[in-house]
């Protein structure tokens, strides 16, 4: 599986990048079929303090599965987005045995 990162308006931290790899590159655990994973980063411009967006995109055969959330910091939403897509990735690959 490839994957993508893409910052929009911030520069991603090493440890932050070496997070995003070890928890997305896991989803492969749960269905073997995905071709792609894209990434996106973004700080919402609002007042609150959980204003970090991720946005996980992945390719898959059939339909692409999007996730998004937002919390206080880029890990936690991504633990997020990668807890929201395990859950898609068993349900879809339940569907297709």
């Amino acid at each position: 599986m490839k994957i993508t990162v893409q910052a929009i308006g911030l520069t991603p931290h090493e440890p932050l990048e070496a997070h995003v790899d070890k928890k997305v590159s896991k989803l492969d655990t749960f269905y073997d079929k995905i071709i792609e994973c894209k990434v996106f980063l973004k700080v919402e411009n609002n007042s609150d303090k959980s204003n970090k967006t991720t946005e996980l995109i992945l390719a898959v055969p059939g339909d692409d599965i999007v996730v998004k959330k937002t919390s206080a910091s880029f890990e936690e939403s991504l633990d997020l987005c990668v807890d929201t897509a395990k859950k898609l990735l068993i349900k879809k690959k339940e569907l297709a045995s």
